[in-house]
């Protein structure tokens, strides 16, 4: 008896033996297969990226792109490589000097900063003289006041100097001459003299005098989030029809001098007299307002935009306090360019005006622009200077 119950215990301990290898050999074939599966997980997908690499990717993006979209900027300039290296700091998140995209306001000047300033003088000044001395349908019509303020800049374009307050005479003689167009009409007329082939340049229309290098610099602007505003001191309408088909910038981004609109039929009557009706059109009403320079800029900056710009781009002394509105006790970093009129093989330069305006940069501590020496091309390879 004592036998039977011997036999019984070891066949039941080896019973259990067996059951318990094959528990462990279970587990560990499971475990096994766990390890292979977390693998081919970790193989397709995507691991978190520390954020060292994602600052890393954005610099690159942001140097390659600066460097591609600005093509027509000469390999090291300075300017340009600032302006890249301001574009990065800025938009790059977590950086110190990180911009609010609802910050990150750019303001230009037109004449002599995107578009051509002298040929042989402003575009509204040339517009003007045409309209009073050789337009066949006003010419006859033209006041002695008008016909005083063109042979004033008929003088500047023989090379002769302007005249005191000419900036604001200009401004009421172009009210004058344009009153009772729609504003429609003022934008046909300036479509039409756009047509009209630059004087000093071979392949090239009036209309198509922007310099390229300064249209690539609003592309990339825009690109980065930036919202561009042209800030000049051309009549608004005027500006509006130059940059039309040339500038990716609805009408409420073009600020300039301002002149006075009125209805069709509203004749004396003031505004808070008078009732628009269905039949009437909004007109220039003949009277100047405003010329738009200097510290007027940095009024209608802090009216029209509410923001303070963080980037400025100017040519002259006229936009002097716009350049020091954007740079001064701004509470994000900021920068202002200045254009320099520096090149005279392939653009109407002038030197001495290039060299002050260098001087003033140093001073003032603004960047400068060499159109000669920082620009692999002005109008494009096709124009050439007569």
């Amino acid at each position: 008896m004592a036998k039977t119950n011997s036999n019984s215990s070891s066949i039941g301990w080896k019973i259990t033996s067996v059951v318990c290898a094959c528990a462990l050999i279970c587990v560990s074939t499971l475990y096994a297969m766990g390890i292979g599966w977390r693998e081919k997980v970790n193989e397709t997908v995507p691991q978190p990226i520390s954020q060292t690499e994602v600052t890393t990717s954005q610099e690159d993006k942001s140097v390659t792109d600066g460097k591609t979209m600005l093509s027509l900027w000469t390999e090291g300039a300075e300017s340009k490589q600032k302006l890249i290296d301001y574009v990065e700091s800025v938009t790059a998140e977590g950086s110190s000097d990180y911009i609010p995209v609802e910050n990150r306001i750019a303001v230009f000047d037109l004449d002599g900063t995107l578009f051509c300033e002298t040929d042989p003088n402003y575009f509204d000044y040339t517009m003007l003289l045409y309209r009073v001395t050789e337009d066949p349908d006003y010419k006859d019509k033209a006041s002695d006041f008008e016909k005083e303020v063109a042979e004033k800049i008929k003088t500047i374009n023989e090379g002769g100097k302007a005249a005191e307050g000419l900036e604001v005479d200009h401004g009421k003689a172009v009210a004058s001459a344009f009153a009772g167009m729609t504003v429609s009409e003022f934008e046909d007329y300036i479509q039409e003299f756009k047509k009209q082939p630059m004087p000093s340049y071979n392949g090239i229309t009036r209309g198509e005098g922007f310099y390229k290098p300064m249209l690539q610099v609003i592309d990339y602007l825009q690109v980065n989030d930036f919202t561009v505003y042209i800030v000049s001191g051309t009549d608004r309408f005027i500006v509006r029809g130059i940059a039309k088909g040339a500038l990716d910038l609805p009408a409420s981004q073009i600020i300039g001098s301002d002149e006075s609109l009125v209805a069709e039929d509203q004749g004396d009557v003031d505004g808070l007299d008078y009732v628009f009706d269905d039949d009437d059109k909004v007109v220039l009403g003949g009277d100047f307002l405003i010329k738009n320079l200097k510290m007027n800029k940095v009024t209608v900056i802090a009216q029209e935009i509410g923001v303070q710009p963080v980037l400025s781009f100017g040519n002259s002394t006229g936009d002097a306090s716009m350049a020091e509105y954007a740079t001064s006790n701004n509470p994000y970093k900021s920068l202002a360019f200045m254009l320099c009129c520096d090149d005279t093989e392939r653009e109407n330069g002038n030197t001495e005006k290039a060299e002050k305006m260098v001087s003033l940069c140093e001073e003032f501590d603004w960047i400068p622009v060499s159109m000669k020496n920082d620009w692999t091309t002005i109008y494009g390879d096709g124009v050439t200077k007569k």
